[in-house]
C-alpha cells in the first residue's frame, strides 16, 4: 500500500501541542491490524488501523480503541493516549496518537511474571456500572457470546487448507461446548480484560515492568481468558520477535503469580475456570486460524470499514510468517499436544 497520502494527512492533522517531528519513522510491520509510525523526537507514535478486528466502522473503531486506552490507563501498564485523528480521504481509518514506550520485547519465559502482574493490575480495576461500560463489549453472558463467535469461525474448518483430521478434532471439542464449560465458568467474575494478551503485545521497560502496547479488543469478561492468551503455545510462538515454549509447570507458576497479584476476591472464584477458559481461548484461536486461511486471499482493502484480513494490507514477510504459524497451529500434532496439556495443567493446578 502507498502510505504517502496517509503520512501527509498525519502531518497535516497533528495536534498543536505535539511539536513538529523531525521525521516519520515507520516501525516494522508486525501486526495484521495496525501500522505504527514514530513521530521522531516527540515521544509519540501514530497507531494507524489497517482494519477493525471488532468489525467496526472506521470512526466507531477509533472510539472503541480510545476507550480501551482510557479504561486501562489507571493500571499503569498501558501507554497514554494523546488524541484521535478522525478518518479522512487521505487516512480512511484515521489514527490514534499514543505514548511511545521505551522497552524490549517480552521474549523470554521469565517475562511472564511481569506480564501476569500487568494483567492483574488491569483485572483489579474498578468495574463501572453496566450502563457506563459502553462502548466496550459487555455481554450479559460472555460464555455464550464467545461460544457463538467460535462457532461462526468454525465454519471455516472445512477450508481446503485445514487438515481433515484437525478439523474433526476441533469440531469434537466444540460439541456441547456451553454445557461443558458453564458449571466451572459461571462463577468467574467479569472484569476488564484485554482479550489480546499474547506476549508479543507487551514491552518490558528498563525497570522490569510489562506494558501492554496493543489495545483494541478490551471488554468486560473472564480474566482467565487473558491468562490463557498469555501462555498458550499458540500465543507464545505467534510474534516474529517473541517466541518461546512453556512447560505445564511454568504455566501453572504464571497463573499463581497472577493470583497473588490480583488477590483472592478475584482469583478465588476463577480457579475452577482456569483450564476450561484456557481451552475456550485456544478454540477461539484455532478457529480464527481457519478463518484467516479462508479470508486472507480476499478482503475489501484499506478504504473500507470493518474487518479485513486481506494479505495485501501487510508486508509479504509478515503474511508468510502468519501462514507458517497458522499451518503449525492447525496441524494434528499441535492440536494433540494442546489437548494433552489441558489435562496435565488440570492435574498440576489441583495439587
Amino acid at each position: 500500500m502507498n502510505m504517502d497520502p496517509v503520512y501527509s494527512q498525519l502531518l497535516a492533522n497533528l495536534p498543536r501541542d505535539i511539536p513538529a517531528p523531525r521525521g516519520l519513522e515507520p516501525l516494522p510491520d508486525k501486526g495484521l491490524a495496525h501500522w505504527h509510525v514514530r513521530l521522531t523526537g516527540t515521544g509519540w507514535l501514530a497507531r494507524i488501523p489497517k482494519q477493525s478486528q471488532m468489525d467496526l466502522a472506521a470512526s466507531e473503531n477509533l472510539r472503541y480503541q480510545s476507550a480501551c486506552f482510557q479504561r486501562a490507563a489507571p493500571s499503569g501498564h498501558v501507554p497514554l493516549l494523546h488524541s484521535v485523528i478522525e478518518p479522512s480521504a487521505g487516512m480512511p481509518r484515521g489514527a490514534l496518537l499514543v505514548e511511545e514506550i521505551a522497552g524490549t520485547p517480552a521474549s523470554e519465559p521469565h517475562h511472564l511474571a511481569p506480564i501476569m502482574q500487568a494483567l492483574a493490575a488491569i483485572h483489579a480495576l474498578p468495574v463501572p456500572l453496566p450502563e457506563e461500560r459502553a462502548p466496550l463489549l459487555n455481554e450479559r453472558n460472555p460464555l455464550a457470546g464467545l461460544v457463538a463467535l467460535i462457532d461462526a469461525q468454525a465454519r471455516h474448518l472445512d477450508h481446503a487448507d485445514v487438515p481433515p483430521a484437525s478439523a474433526r478434532a476441533v469440531k469434537a471439542r466444540l460439541a456441547d461446548l456451553t454445557q461443558r464449560m458453564a458449571p466451572a465458568v459461571m462463577a468467574c467474575p467479569q472484569r476488564l480484560i484485554t482479550f489480546d494478551a499474547h506476549p508479543g503485545n507487551f514491552l518490558i521497560t528498563p525497570s522490569g515492568k510489562a506494558v501492554l502496547v496493543d489495545l483494541e479488543k478490551l471488554r468486560y469478561s473472564y480474566p482467565p481468558l487473558d491468562l490463557a492468551h498469555a501462555t498458550l503455545y499458540t500465543s507464545t510462538t505467534w510474534d516474529r520477535d517473541v517466541s518461546f515454549q512453556l512447560s505445564t509447570e511454568a504455566v501453572a507458576r504464571a497463573y499463581e503469580v497472577w493470583a497473588e497479584a490480583v488477590g483472592d476476591a478475584i482469583a478465588g472464584p476463577c480457579r475452577r475456570a482456569l483450564v476450561p477458559l484456557r481451552e475456550l481461548m485456544w478454540l477461539w484461536s484455532v478457529t480464527w486460524c481457519a478463518k484467516w486461511l479462508a479470508e486472507s486471499t480476499g478482503g475489501q482493502g484499506a478504504s473500507g470499514d470493518g474487518e479485513d484480513w486481506s494479505a495485501r494490507n501487510s508486508e509479504a514477510a509478515l503474511i508468510e510468517h502468519v501462514r507458517e504459524r497458522v499451518n503449525d497451529y492447525l496441524s494434528s500434532r499441535c492440536i494433540e499436544r494442546l489437548l494433552a496439556e489441558f489435562d496435565e495443567l488440570q492435574t498440576v493446578l489441583a495439587t
